[in-house]
């Protein structure tokens, strides 16, 4: 079955040669009882963990079943030992933090036996042995002599054909030697057991055959064998140990040693700790400034106006401040008449409707609400106590349409008197998802308008005075008494009267008017209050109404009478000025001759979008001409780039100094993964032992790093998760800011995983390390 030829096995120390084993040669039965005889240091266990693949030959062959093993690679021993090989050494060599059936269990594990039948081995192992009694115990829970016991059955439990005993009795007394051999003696008769003792008495009492070594070399054989010649037929199963057999050896030992274990798992998580505060603090403060940029977003949309400034016009001009220095010496003593640079930088921008259709397109996505305001008057008549009043819905106390206040308005940050048209009628609505119902109902038709309130439900007195309300300043108001109030949209037909001298003015016969069964019927039809968790607080205090209402007065005067002459002529159809170009536009508009809006205001769903909207809007204005460009404001943005980034920066600096803690960690957790190589020394050999290769022994110190990085993240995270309720006190009492700091769960599990990969990466090189460790020496060590 097993033939060594001529093995030679010489260890070299400086100058020193020592031969352990030189030349022996020498064959053994398949059942037979071979006991080794020779004093310390004759090579008996060199020849011992020769045969059982511990370590390698120099020279010569050993042919194993007519296989030769001189081409055998590590992953060839190691199943070799897993397969053909049992050991039972005379210190046992269990592992201490696994049970009794563990420790029988493991060779099997790595041979990939299934678990019900690994246990029910084990179990058959341990009651062979005479522990059927013990077998639910820890190795420190036993005696001496049945420590040895579960080592033979953790040594019969993988089948092996051979069995390899170093002194097995070394270490007991007497009566229990007896056990022992007795024991061994008996598994002698159905396989191979080769045992190294020094003492003749077990050896001439127990063994079928004794061979007695001396400096290397066989001095006397009782039995010799001689091998016949065989077929290659020896068969190998390679072995491999699974990463959760490796977490499970890993996690016993760390609970062995709690204390510690969290201690370093502790000292790991200071820069989890440190990095979790820090993103908990940048997340909080991210928050509070996209917060911010939304409400920056609601009173400061993306403003497109008929006349605006170009701001390329004003850098330009600035650039080119130098140089009008140097040139005013040549003028000193002339005035020199120049157009202002406000007035170079103004833009008159081309609205067209093809313009208004191309906003019209825009994603409901990126912007779903679309703000028109046009330069329209509306002719207002309220009956009031009797009496027919005109009226107007505007804030302001002076005259002037509301449309214009309103533009002035989304300006100026008092917000808008015009809710804008929603792209994605499906969405939502947007008064119902952003202002609270106070009285009423939401509008229903496009003639119907809502009253705004503050806070403290206060709105402008102005709109109530317009309304023909009589109120001062702090006067208070029933809800009752102003919903339902109804007033009529008088055509321009029927408002203007024309003269015979061509001109037009207002018709003073306001029964006759409000009378008129073609009028349109506005109705104040609710009062709203925006709500606590809305962004989009877009609209000022007072009366507020849909843009629809406005596209519905241009449709229905555009071809009236008043709108007909004022397009035919030069001059005000009403007070016979003059009018410019630009002036006759805006006269136009107001009569509501002009359906194109004065100014479009757009309100991106969030601050993300917003660059997506003006990549859509400059899109319009590539290969166009500059005065054929459409040019945009984009207040919000402005306000917004100076503090661009700044969040993120700060956030790197103060993650890259947290980092430096990070890397503390990893070597720390090198250095303890080398103090575990070298506490579990032995249980490496032993699992080498058993078969298990050097991927496997790697793999063993990786689970356990592994464990300790998630330990150490789950704990820093935790801590940093605890952390931001002190956190949020204290700055709320210095800042009146309210949540600040908030760990996002992502962030949280990102850190957990980065603490993992980090220790895993600090302990590799010490579990390489435990790999490459030789089995022989490494079962020697204490």
């Amino acid at each position: 079955m097993l033939e060594l030829k001529d093995i030679k096995k010489h260890y070299h120390v400086g100058d020193t040669t020592t031969k352990a084993l030189d030349g022996v040669s020498v064959s053994f039965r398949r059942q037979e009882f071979v006991a080794i005889l020779g004093a310390s240091g004759s090579g008996k266990t060199t020849m011992l963990n020769v045969i059982g693949g511990l370590d390698n030959y120099d020279s010569g062959d050993m042919v194993i079943d007519g296989t030769s093993t001189k081409t055998f690679k590590d992953a060839d021993w190691d199943a070799y030992r897993n397969n053909s090989i049992g050991f039972v050494f005379q210190s046992y060599n269990l592992i201490s933090h696994l049970g009794i059936i563990e420790n029988v269990e493991l060779g099997m594990t790595l041979s990939g036996v299934s678990k019900e039948e690994k246990k029910h081995r084990a179990e058959e192992a341990l009651q062979r042995v005479g522990l059927a009694d013990h077998m639910h115990k820890k190795p420190n829970q036993l005696s001496g002599g049945q420590m040895q016991r579960v080592a033979i059955a953790r040594a019969l439990a993988n089948d092996p054909d051979i069995l390899l005993c170093d002194e097995p009795t070394g270490a007991l007394d007497t009566e229990t030697s007896v056990q022992i051999m007795n024991l061994i003696q008996e598994l002698s008769k159905e396989k191979l057991v080769i045992m190294v003792t020094h003492n003749p008495e077990l050896a001439n009492k127990y063994a079928d055959r004794i061979i007695e070594f001396s400096d290397g070399k066989i001095m006397d054989d009782s039995h010799p064998h001689i091998e016949g010649k065989k077929g290659e037929d020896f068969q190998l199963k390679r072995t491999k140990m699974r990463f959760t057999t490796a977490l499970k050896l890993s996690f016993n030992n760390l609970r062995t040693k709690k204390g510690r274990t969290f201690l370093t798992a502790f000292a790991s998580s200071i820069g989890i700790i440190s990095i979790g505060i820090v993103l908990s603090l940048s997340s909080g403060f991210q928050k509070q400034i996209d917060s911010t940029q939304a409400e920056a977003m609601a009173k400061y949309p993306i403003t497109i106006a008929k006349t605006t400034t170009d701001q390329t016009a004003n850098q330009n001009q600035a650039l080119g401040s130098d140089k009008a220095a140097k040139t005013s010496q040549k003028n000193k003593n002339k005035i020199v008449a120049k157009i202002s640079d406000e007035d170079k930088a103004q833009h008159t921008n081309k609205i067209d409707q093809e313009y208004v259709d191309y906003i019209n397109d825009i994603n409901p996505e990126l912007s779903n609400n679309i703000g028109f305001t046009r330069v329209v008057g509306m002719n207002l008549l309220r009956d009031i106590n009797g009496e027919i009043k005109p009226v107007k819905l505007s804030n302001e106390a002076s005259d002037g349409s509301l449309s214009m206040m309103s533009a002035m308005s989304s300006m100026t940050g008092m917000g808008v008197s015009s809710f804008p048209t929603q792209l994605d009628k499906q969405s939502g609505n947007f008064l119902a998802e952003n202002y609270k119902l106070l009285s009423g109902s939401y509008p229903k038709a496009d003639t119907d308008v809502v009253l705004i309130v503050d806070a403290n439900n206060s709105t402008n007195i102005n709109s109530l005075k317009n309304l023909g309300f009589d109120v001062k300043d702090g006067d208070k108001l029933d809800f009752d008494k102003i919903v339902g109030t109804e007033f009529k949209l008088i055509n321009n037909n029927e408002y203007y009267t024309k003269l015979p001298t061509g001109n037009f003015i207002p018709n003073n016969d306001y029964q006759a008017m409000y009378d008129n069964a073609e009028n349109e019927v506005l109705k104040v039809a609710g009062i709203l209050r925006v709500k606590q968790s809305s962004t989009m607080n877009l609209l000022a205090p007072g009366i507020a109404y849909s843009n629809e209402l406005t596209a519905k007065i241009v449709n229905d005067n555009k071809d009236s009478e008043i709108v007909k002459a004022q397009k035919e002529t030069e001059t005000n159809v009403m007070t016979n000025e003059k009018l410019d170009a630009a002036t006759k536009d805006s006269t136009l508009a107001y009569l509501g001759g002009d359906s194109i809006p004065s100014n479009i205001m757009i309100y991106p769903n969030n601050y993300k979008d917003k660059d997506k909207i003006l990549d859509y809007l400059d899109a319009y204005n590539k290969g166009k001409q500059k005065e054929d460009k459409i040019i945009y404001t984009d207040l919000a943005g402005t306000m917004t780039e100076l503090t661009g980034g700044l969040m993120d920066a700060i956030t790197y600096v103060l993650v890259a100094f947290a980092g430096i803690s990070l890397v503390t960690s990893m070597i720390m957790i090198g250095i303890i993964t080398y103090t575990s190589v070298i506490e579990r020394t032995k249980e490496i050999g032993v699992l080498k032992a058993l078969g298990a290769r050097k991927k496997d022994i790697t793999r063993v110190f990786d689970a356990e790093t592994c464990i300790l990085g998630v330990a150490s993240g789950t704990l820093g995270v935790v801590i940093a998760y605890l952390a931001t309720f002190p956190i949020n006190a204290i700055l709320y009492n210095m800042t009146e800011l309210k949540n600040v700091a908030q760990l996002n769960p992502v962030h949280g599990i990102v850190l957990i995983l980065v603490s993992t990969v980090l220790t895993m990466i600090g302990g590799h090189i010490p579990a390489r390390m435990a790999a490459k460790k030789d089995a022989a020496i490494a079962l020697r060590a204490e």
